[in-house]
């Protein structure tokens, strides 16, 4: 065990000792968010200071939801948890730094560290948490978090299955806790054109919508199948949590010398879906808020793919592959890898390309959205479409300065962040239908309401995974 607050150590040893039966105790461990109002003593003042423990630094959390985070002079991430101890221990150093830069004092902050985010949850002075962490490695992190009381930022996709993430969100509307999924295509800063082009879209610029297209890459075959012995710093058994049992390869976790290398695990099926999740609920997400759909899902869907053959190496989600989905509305959504990379609204009188590009265009500013045509990211069938001027009395959605900085202001203010949990279920949804679609090859009905298929036992079947204890959401209670 790394550095442990020793106030906490009565608090934590008793919720470790209730853990192994079940979530309820980090009620009995733990508090609900202390943060005041800032109406009561200003936004200053140390009860508005929020305290956030980072659960996973690696990848992304380490190059994108810390450095946002702690820009904000009210955050303070003051713990860190991983279950790489090389990976945590660098943790503590960055965040160390971070704030001695920020502050100019060297001793800034101290960073206690621990190698189980269950303490991390288990600790009274501790607000939120930020999940970095796998696919497979979300909705159980975050029901367990909103059990504990802590506000959650958490990346997407939202769950490894649509049940998981059906859990997540009821838990986390049960318990009243903020919660924002990192969907950041919705916040204006560093891509304003995502919500300008579904403003213009909303408000019937292009006419009546008739169909979406999203163009998302596939990954390639690969990998090495070489069975490893495990790095002796690695917790391998939790890192691979509730998915199946299975031998250690570099391949298929992530590089043990470089933490901004993409990760294996993001192209094998049992941690995730690939891309139709990785990108696709950034993508299809934005799609959604478009076609005024955020709160449901497609009524049918079929699709087709590729996936690597026997013999080719570890890797196995899908590569090229075509999806056809439609919905109650009458909107037909295309999502492929021959489709540039973005999303096309298409109406009876017009249509809008839209992608990531232009960063420091801002929808207010007409001139900028022609420069941001001339880039590609952000273009119409006729541009004048784009310089169109919403009126006081249309659709405004709402703004988001920037994702991380929403979820700051919501918890301070208990204002709904612009990717709460039932958004982040919902686009999540849309993607691992598309998904089984790939798998099974042919037509299903959905039922949106329901959440499940019509008429398709096969289909139906795949909305969840058997969990491998004592991991898994299924024994998360509260």
């Amino acid at each position: 065990m790394n550095e442990i607050n020793q106030a906490n150590n009565g608090n934590r040893r008793a919720f470790l000792k209730t853990a192994a039966t079940g979530t309820a105790g980090i009620i009995a461990a733990s508090m609900f968010p202390t943060i005041v109002p800032s109406t009561v003593f200003g936004k200053t003042a140390p009860s508005n200071r929020i305290n956030i423990g980072q659960i996973g630094f690696g990848r992304i959390g380490s190059s994108h939801d810390l450095p946002e985070v702690i820009k904000n002079e009210a955050a303070h991430v003051i713990a860190v948890a991983d279950l790489d101890k090389n990976r945590l221990a660098k943790g503590k150093v960055w965040i160390e730094k971070k704030y001695a830069d920020r502050t100019g004092k060297e001793k800034y902050l101290e960073v206690k560290t621990y190698d189980d985010y269950h303490e991390i949850l288990a600790r009274k002075d501790i607000d939120a948490v930020i999940i970095s962490t796998p696919d497979h490695w979300h909705a159980q992190p975050a029901m367990e978090a909103a059990v504990a009381g802590k506000h959650i930022y958490m990346q997407k996709p939202t769950s490894l299955t649509i049940k998981e993430g059906r859990m997540m969100a009821d838990m986390i509307k049960k318990k009243g806790v903020i919660f924002q999924l990192g969907s950041q295509q919705r916040s204006v800063n560093p891509w304003p054109q995502f919500k300008r082009t579904c403003e213009l879209v909303r408000n019937g610029r292009i006419g009546k919508l008739k169909k979406v297209y999203v163009g998302l890459p596939g990954d390639p075959a690969g990998g090495s199948t070489a069975q490893m012995p495990v790095p002796s710093n690695l917790n391998y058994d939790m890192w691979l949590g509730s998915t199946p049992e299975i031998y250690y390869t570099l391949d298929r976790v992530h590089s043990q010398t470089d933490i901004n290398d993409r990760p294996g695990w993001l192209r094998l099926e049992q941690f995730g879906a690939g891309m139709i999740t990785g990108w696709g609920s950034h993508h299809i997400d934005i799609a959604h808020w478009g076609m005024d759909t955020e709160l449901t899902g497609p009524i049918e869907i079929e699709g087709k793919a590729t996936f690597p053959a026997k013999g080719s190496g570890l890797w196995d989600v899908h590569g090229d592959f075509l999806v056809n989905a439609k919905y109650a509305n009458g909107v037909e959504m295309e999502i492929g890898g021959t489709n540039p990379n973005g999303v096309k609204f298409e109406g009876t009188e017009g249509w809008i390309f839209v992608s990531r590009g232009n960063v420091g265009v801002t929808a207010s500013d007409p001139g900028a959205a022609v420069a941001a045509a001339e880039n590609k990211a952000f273009y119409a069938s006729d541009q004048k479409i784009l310089g169109s001027v919403i009126q006081p009395n249309e659709i405004h959605l709402y703004e988001s300065p920037e994702q991380h900085q929403n979820w700051i202001e919501s918890i301070q203010s208990g204002k709904q962040t612009i990717s709460h949990a039932e958004i982040a279920q919902r686009s999540c949804t849309a993607c691992l239908l598309a998904h089984t679609a790939m798998k099974l090859g042919r037509k299903l009905k959905w039922d949106p309401k329901k959440e499940d298929f019509i008429g398709d036992k096969e289909a139906s079947s795949m909305l969840s995974r058997p969990q491998r204890g004592p991991y898994g959401t299924t024994r998360v209670k509260g």
